[in-house]
């Protein structure tokens, strides 16, 4: 007789049952060991007794499972996954088999038969490491910059965004900003006050957020550059967009230091406003630095001074071109402006001329050489169009939004519900008979009033037939 395979399971049952038949154990206590009832356990001492210790196996043992899929359906199915689904997901491939196939197989069968065909790897198997990369030598070479969108002051404010300015060289935390949301004026304000402080670096190292990079390859505007890339090269320093996260390690871990130290930080000192914040950044920045900051390999600084005819100030601002009419007149930002009839701006008309918007609110017309004179003509009415909005910006947004519905609310209040049949000038449409001045009178309790004689309405009718004419 030849050797026998057993199982663990199997071995212990023949090693119990073999007391019990010694009387060395009794049937309950047996059945208690082995997790089997009092009669299954009867049954397997029949067994031995008829059979010997070999029948103790599972009968199936060495067979093929009666719910097995035949190996010419598993052949066809990863045949038609390769072929058509080879870049598929075991559950998209699978639903799509019995879409489009009529083949009829689990999910995790097929995840098997693709794992052993080389079509699918598994999620440890598809884990890639990123190579430490070494830190820049000199201070100031490159600073990577990011936004980390939390609730920094927990629940005592709203959620805002942190941008974070930190030297590869050293580690240290070169500007710390609170903002509302990230976008191009905010990084104009913290990139303004890094080089009052610290002078220009040679490259900046980002993210590919649309603040930085030009996301649409045929981008018929900007030549290629967003408005923060267009103020770089306007002031000489380069930026650069980081392929992966990982890349630009170094202030993503710094986000989450921050993010657990500096909240704590603003929690301990009760601040719960980003002007507060801001305030306190310089404090922390300072003993940040101290205790992480580490010592560059090459003791110069990169950071290169402003010369003179470089213009910090023009360069932090939102630049658009414009075509100026022949009267004058361009439009920015739904609102028409108009020249005033200088030699200068008569000489530009049907030209193109640079609208600058500043963060502050000012914005200067120019022809790249010198500011035109202006005056605001008229605020075009449009109808509002949905825009598109970044995940980051969208908290911002809403709130922007909620502020609008809540002004909107407010002068409907005032002005009651509409009724059946109110006119349509109450909510932005304007008839033709209110430019001629008419206006709709309620009437008088009692004898009704002779309005034709009131000296009021023959002032307006007379004002209304002078711009009648004045028109014809």
């Amino acid at each position: 007789m030849g050797l026998i395979a057993m199982s663990e399971r199997d071995l212990q049952r023949i090693e119990v049952l073999s007391k019990v038949i010694d009387g060395r154990m009794t049937l309950v206590t047996a059945a208690h060991v082995l997790g089997l009832s009092t009669r299954q356990v009867r049954r397997l001492l029949e067994r031995i007794r008829t059979d010997g210790a070999a029948s103790i196996r599972h009968k199936a043992i060495g067979r093929p499972s009666n719910n097995r899929i035949s190996d010419g359906v598993r052949d066809y199915a990863v045949t038609l996954v390769r072929e058509r689904y080879a870049d598929f997901g075991p559950t998209l491939a699978a639903e799509k088999l019995a879409e489009r196939d009529g083949l009829r197989v689990s999910r995790e069968t097929l995840r098997k038969w693709m794992s052993e065909a080389g079509l699918w790897l598994s999620r440890k198997q598809r884990r890639t490491f990123h190579q430490p990369r070494l830190r820049r030598e000199a201070y100031g070479e490159l600073v990577q910059i990011d936004g980390s969108e939390h609730r920094w002051f927990e629940d005592r404010g709203d959620p805002c965004s942190l941008l974070v300015f930190i030297d590869d060289a050293t580690g240290k935390l070169m500007q710390l900003r609170f903002v509302r949301s990230e976008s191009a004026f905010s990084y104009f304000e913290a990139l303004e006050l890094y080089l009052k402080n610290h002078g220009a670096p040679v490259a900046f190292y980002s993210d590919k957020h649309s603040v930085f990079r030009v996301a649409k390859k045929d981008a018929k505007g900007g030549q290629g550059m967003t408005r923060f890339g267009r103020a770089l090269y306007e002031l000489n320093i380069d930026i650069i967009c980081a392929n992966t996260p990982q890349a630009k390690g170094r202030v993503e871990r710094a986000n989450q230091t921050l993010q657990d130290r500096l909240v704590k930080e603003l929690r301990l000192r009760g601040i719960d406003t980003i002007a507060a914040a801001n305030a306190y950044a310089p404090e922390f920045m300072a003993d940040f630095n101290r205790r992480f900051g580490k010592a560059p390999r090459n003791p110069k600084d990169m950071h290169r001074p402003f010369a003179a005819h470089e213009n910090l100030d023009g360069a932090m601002c939102r630049k658009e071109i414009r075509k100026l009419s022949n009267s004058l007149t361009l439009r920015y930002d739904k609102v028409m402006f108009i020249l005033d009839p200088t030699d200068r701006a008569a000489a530009l008309a049907g030209k193109k001329v640079v609208v600058c918007d500043y963060p502050d609110g000012r914005l200067e017309i120019t022809d790249g050489e010198a500011t035109l004179p202006y005056r605001t003509f008229d605020t075009l009415r449009s109808v509002h169009r949905s825009e598109v909005v970044e995940n980051k910006r969208l908290d911002d947004m809403l709130a922007l939004v909620a502020e609008m519905q809540a002004g909107r609310e407010q002068q409907r209040s005032k002005g009651g519900p509409r009724r059946t049949g109110q006119t349509d000038h109450m909510f932005g449409i304007r008839d033709g008979s209110q430019s001629n001045g008419y206006q709709k009178r309620g009437t008088k309790p009692g004898r009704k009033t002779d309005f034709t004689k009131d000296p009021v309405v023959i002032a307006k009718r007379q004002q209304a037939l002078a711009q009648l004419k004045a028109a014809e």
